[in-house]
Protein backbone atom coordinates (compact mmCIF):
# COMPACT_ATOMS: atom_id res chain seq x y z
CA UNK A 1 0.00 0.00 0.00
CA UNK A 2 1.44 3.39 -0.82
CA UNK A 3 3.15 4.59 2.40
CA UNK A 4 0.84 8.48 1.85
CA UNK A 5 -2.18 5.98 2.17
CA UNK A 6 -1.20 4.22 5.13
CA UNK A 7 -0.07 7.52 6.89
CA UNK A 8 -3.53 8.85 6.26
CA UNK A 9 -5.15 6.32 7.54
CA UNK A 10 -3.01 6.01 10.74
CA UNK A 11 -3.68 9.28 11.77
CA UNK A 12 -7.38 10.08 11.00
CA UNK A 13 -8.02 8.94 14.63
CA UNK A 14 -5.88 12.04 15.76
CA UNK A 15 -7.99 14.04 12.82
CA UNK A 16 -11.14 13.02 13.76
CA UNK A 17 -10.64 13.82 18.06
CA UNK A 18 -9.23 17.37 16.68
CA UNK A 19 -12.02 18.57 14.34
CA UNK A 20 -14.50 16.51 17.12
CA UNK A 21 -13.20 18.78 20.12
CA UNK A 22 -13.82 21.59 18.06
CA UNK A 23 -17.42 21.26 18.20
CA UNK A 24 -18.98 23.51 20.84
CA UNK A 25 -20.16 20.66 23.98
CA UNK A 26 -23.98 21.74 23.54
CA UNK A 27 -23.76 21.31 20.15
CA UNK A 28 -22.29 17.39 19.80
CA UNK A 29 -26.27 16.81 18.86
CA UNK A 30 -27.47 19.58 17.44
CA UNK A 31 -28.62 19.33 13.58
CA UNK A 32 -28.73 22.54 10.84
CA UNK A 33 -32.43 23.68 9.98
CA UNK A 34 -31.11 22.66 6.40
CA UNK A 35 -28.58 19.99 5.92
CA UNK A 36 -27.87 21.76 1.77
CA UNK A 37 -23.93 21.21 1.29
CA UNK A 38 -22.78 19.17 3.66
CA UNK A 39 -19.66 17.20 1.99
CA UNK A 40 -20.93 13.79 4.20
CA UNK A 41 -23.33 11.88 5.12
CA UNK A 42 -25.79 14.60 7.39
CA UNK A 43 -25.20 13.26 10.50
CA UNK A 44 -25.08 15.63 13.84
CA UNK A 45 -21.40 15.75 15.31
CA UNK A 46 -21.77 12.73 17.49
CA UNK A 47 -23.58 11.65 14.50
CA UNK A 48 -20.30 11.73 12.52
CA UNK A 49 -18.02 9.97 14.44
CA UNK A 50 -20.68 7.30 15.20
CA UNK A 51 -21.16 6.61 11.92
CA UNK A 52 -16.93 6.53 10.82
CA UNK A 53 -16.72 3.90 14.12
CA UNK A 54 -19.65 1.69 12.42
CA UNK A 55 -18.33 1.62 8.84
CA UNK A 56 -15.00 0.97 9.95
CA UNK A 57 -15.65 -1.87 12.00
CA UNK A 58 -19.14 -2.97 9.82
CA UNK A 59 -18.21 -1.99 6.60
CA UNK A 60 -14.67 -2.15 5.83
CA UNK A 61 -13.09 -4.70 8.12
CA UNK A 62 -15.52 -7.15 7.19
CA UNK A 63 -15.38 -6.01 3.46
CA UNK A 64 -11.58 -6.69 3.33
CA UNK A 65 -11.87 -9.83 5.38
CA UNK A 66 -14.03 -11.22 3.04
CA UNK A 67 -12.20 -9.95 -0.33
CA UNK A 68 -8.90 -11.44 0.99
CA UNK A 69 -11.09 -14.49 1.63
CA UNK A 70 -13.42 -15.17 -1.02
CA UNK A 71 -13.44 -14.94 -4.83
CA UNK A 72 -14.90 -12.01 -5.83
CA UNK A 73 -17.54 -11.30 -3.31
CA UNK A 74 -20.56 -9.12 -3.74
CA UNK A 75 -20.26 -6.42 -1.00
CA UNK A 76 -23.30 -4.47 -0.10
CA UNK A 77 -23.53 -0.67 0.99
CA UNK A 78 -24.68 0.26 4.82
CA UNK A 79 -27.31 1.72 5.61
CA UNK A 80 -26.11 4.60 7.81
CA UNK A 81 -28.79 6.62 8.93
CA UNK A 82 -30.50 3.29 10.10
CA UNK A 83 -27.84 2.26 12.26
CA UNK A 84 -28.42 5.80 13.37
CA UNK A 85 -31.61 5.07 14.91
CA UNK A 86 -30.87 1.64 16.02
CA UNK A 87 -27.42 2.21 17.55
CA UNK A 88 -29.21 5.67 18.88
CA UNK A 89 -26.23 7.82 17.94
CA UNK A 90 -27.93 10.98 19.46
CA UNK A 91 -26.89 9.12 23.28
CA UNK A 92 -23.48 7.97 22.85
CA UNK A 93 -20.65 8.57 24.42
CA UNK A 94 -18.14 10.79 22.61
CA UNK A 95 -14.62 9.07 24.21
CA UNK A 96 -15.89 5.87 24.14
CA UNK A 97 -16.83 5.98 20.52
CA UNK A 98 -13.78 7.74 19.73
CA UNK A 99 -11.56 4.89 21.41
CA UNK A 100 -13.82 2.37 20.12
CA UNK A 101 -12.90 3.83 16.77
CA UNK A 102 -9.23 4.38 17.08
CA UNK A 103 -8.90 0.50 18.51
CA UNK A 104 -10.44 -0.71 15.21
CA UNK A 105 -8.68 1.55 12.82
CA UNK A 106 -5.43 0.54 14.51
CA UNK A 107 -6.65 -3.54 13.66
CA UNK A 108 -7.65 -1.83 9.97
CA UNK A 109 -4.02 -0.48 9.40
CA UNK A 110 -2.13 -3.85 10.71
CA UNK A 111 -4.41 -5.84 8.34
CA UNK A 112 -3.43 -3.96 5.45
CA UNK A 113 0.45 -2.87 6.26
CA UNK A 114 1.11 -6.81 6.18
CA UNK A 115 -0.26 -6.97 2.76
CA UNK A 116 1.11 -8.33 -0.26
CA UNK A 117 0.66 -6.88 -4.05
CA UNK A 118 -1.26 -9.71 -4.88
CA UNK A 119 -3.51 -9.74 -2.14
CA UNK A 120 -4.03 -5.67 -2.77
CA UNK A 121 -5.31 -6.84 -6.50
CA UNK A 122 -7.88 -9.18 -5.39
CA UNK A 123 -11.30 -8.62 -6.48
CA UNK A 124 -14.99 -7.73 -5.38
CA UNK A 125 -17.58 -6.29 -6.56
CA UNK A 126 -18.61 -3.05 -4.20
CA UNK A 127 -22.40 -2.25 -4.06
CA UNK A 128 -23.21 1.11 -5.94
CA UNK A 129 -19.45 0.94 -7.21
CA UNK A 130 -19.10 -2.34 -9.18
CA UNK A 131 -15.71 -4.11 -9.64
CA UNK A 132 -13.45 -2.97 -7.80
CA UNK A 133 -9.96 -4.43 -5.80
CA UNK A 134 -9.02 -4.29 -2.29
CA UNK A 135 -6.24 -1.95 -3.14
CA UNK A 136 -9.44 0.38 -4.57
CA UNK A 137 -11.46 -0.22 -0.90
CA UNK A 138 -8.48 0.89 0.91
CA UNK A 139 -8.02 4.23 -1.35
CA UNK A 140 -12.28 4.45 -0.76
CA UNK A 141 -11.83 4.07 3.11
CA UNK A 142 -9.46 6.95 3.60
CA UNK A 143 -12.24 9.11 1.03
CA UNK A 144 -14.57 8.36 3.42
CA UNK A 145 -12.81 9.74 6.32
CA UNK A 146 -12.23 12.96 4.06
CA UNK A 147 -15.44 13.04 3.92
CA UNK A 148 -16.26 12.94 7.41
CA UNK A 149 -13.84 15.70 8.54
CA UNK A 150 -15.10 18.15 5.70
CA UNK A 151 -18.68 17.54 7.40
CA UNK A 152 -17.44 18.43 10.92
CA UNK A 153 -16.11 21.61 9.45
CA UNK A 154 -19.52 22.31 7.79
CA UNK A 155 -21.37 21.90 11.11
CA UNK A 156 -18.55 24.39 12.79
CA UNK A 157 -19.34 26.66 9.74
CA UNK A 158 -22.82 26.55 10.46
CA UNK A 159 -22.47 26.51 13.99
CA UNK A 160 -20.57 29.99 13.76
CA UNK A 161 -23.24 31.36 11.30
CA UNK A 162 -25.56 30.93 13.61
CA UNK A 163 -23.72 32.70 16.07
CA UNK A 164 -23.15 35.30 13.79
CA UNK A 165 -27.09 35.37 13.29
CA UNK A 166 -27.36 36.31 16.81
CA UNK A 167 -28.87 32.90 17.50
CA UNK A 168 -28.16 30.48 20.62
CA UNK A 169 -27.74 26.94 21.48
Amino acid sequence: MESSTLQALISFPDRLEEFYAAVPADHAGWAPESWNGIPSESFTAIGQICHVRDIEIDGYHRRLQRTLAEHEPFLANIDGYRLERERDYAHADAGEVLASFRAARMQTVELIRGLDATELDRHAVFEDYGAITLRGLVHLLCSHDQQHLAGLQWLLGMIEARRANGETS
